[in-house]
């Protein structure tokens, strides 16, 4: 296992990206306060980013609304773009892409870079343009954090230091000083719950975990995970493998009214739908469907198995078994805050192996074709224009078009 005796790793972090993008793009919300916002017109909801100003004022990433109002009584609440926010995405790669090759895209406001030997020799440089780049071509209200250090994870650490708009560089020389300055939770990777276990293993502070051995935090993690962290704090070169696509699914919060069993369904089918499309592209079957519901003080959720199959029908018929199953557990006139629908037990398309019990080879191939022919036409004019049974967002518009830390949507997401 390799110990790079130099910086080779570049993190770039986007400050407060949501907010900042859309200062970019509307010049009035230039130099306020503003939270992005699920909804617009309630205030029962919680602010999932804000602006450096806002931060400054004392609020933070998944306040409430009303807490966050309160303390910053100027706050422009804004309802979120992601299709705003992905084409941001786009442009903002292209744009550093011209400065340095990326290594890999982390999420919506994160990446990483390996430094070639004349950018290790001079990392502030290096950052100095991306900067610039991005100030000239983009514009100045999308600023960015960047850290360099041995590794991905130190970088990522290292960046997280001088923000926002700043750039901190970790050199292997100057290892572990800077890390001990550090708290336990503001390691990548490590939450309140492992903060705990952490806790209960007599691990209280930066200097106690890098005195650890490599098993013991496989142990205390309970799998391979803690022992990588271990070797990525003392400054290994360590790359987790790649890895494989296990599900597609799509998750809701629905609108204060929109919280009914009949708009959780309709909302249930559009995420589904988007979800096979999501699916089919990448060349997957699935052979399970789980159906989640949340509610104010209680949960509900369902699977059913599926005929390894792809085609909007199928996937609909095992989403319509379990609505039959939520509508006789679930109290009536429940609030239904939160769904989601996930496609399970992926196999490759091109090795389909059907099952013999339920013999519905032609009866498939047909839907198939079908949803070939709707998924054409869809592509073809840019929108959803065909679709098997009503199509209505519900309020937001970006069903199935959520960005997460995962994930960054496709156009065709939004259709």
């Amino acid at each position: 296992m390799r110990k790079p005796a130099t910086i080779e790793r570049l993190y770039l972090d986007f400050d407060g990206f949501f907010a900042s993008v859309e200062q970019q793009a509307r010049p009035a919300l230039r130099g306020k306060p503003v939270g992005v916002v699920p909804f617009a017109s309630t205030t029962y909801t919680c602010v999932i980013a804000c602006s450096k100003e806002a931060k400054r004022c004392g609020v933070t990433a998944i306040m409430p609304v009303l807490e966050a109002k309160r303390i910053c009584p100027d706050i422009v609440l804004v309802p979120q773009n992601p299709d705003l926010y992905r084409r941001a995405h786009h442009a903002l790669l292209a744009e550093i892409s011209t400065v340095i090759p990326i290594d890999a895209v982390k999420s919506i406001d994160e990446l990483t870079c390996r430094l070639d030997p004349a950018d290790r020799s001079a990392p502030n440089a290096l950052a100095r343009r991306i900067k610039a780049r991005l100030r000239d071509n983009i514009g100045p209200y999308i600023t960015c954090t960047i850290g360099f250090a041995a590794n991905r994870q130190l970088a990522k650490m290292a960046g997280k230091v001088n923000k926002p708009d700043g750039v901190t560089i970790w050199h292997p020389a100057d290892m572990p000083a800077p890390l001990f300055k550090v708290s336990l939770q503001g390691v990548p990777g490590i939450g309140k719950r492992m903060v705990d276990r952490l806790y209960d293993a007599g691990i209280f502070t930066m200097s106690d975990l890098w005195e650890t051995q490599p098993k013991q935090l496989r142990q205390i993690w309970g799998n391979v995970t803690g022992e990588r962290l271990w070797y990525a704090l003392h400054g290994y070169d360590i790359q987790a493998p790649a890895a494989g696509r296990g599900m597609f699914g799509h998750g809701r919060v629905l609108p204060p009214d929109h919280r009914d069993i009949w708009h959780a369904h309709e909302c249930s089918r559009l995420l589904l739908v988007k979800a096979a499309r999501r699916m089919r592209r990448d060349g997957f079957n699935a052979g399970h469907l789980w159906l989640w519901l949340s509610m104010r003080s209680t949960q509900w959720s369902g699977g059913v198995p599926l005929p390894i199959v792809h085609d909007d029908q199928a996937c609909l018929a095992g989403l319509e078994i379990l609505w039959a199953k939520a509508r006789l557990e679930v109290p009536k006139g429940t609030k239904i805050i939160r769904l989601g629908v996930t496609l399970l037990d992926l196999s490759p398309a091109s090795e389909r192996q059907l099952d013999m019990f339920v013999n519905d080879d032609v009866t498939r191939k047909r839907w198939e074709r079908v949803t070939t022919a709707v998924d054409f036409l869809n592509a073809k004019y840019g929108k959803t224009i065909v679709s098997l049974g009503p199509w209505t967002p519900p309020p937001g518009g970006y069903a199935g078009g959520k960005i997460s830390y995962t994930r960054i949507p496709r156009a065709e997401d939004f259709w």
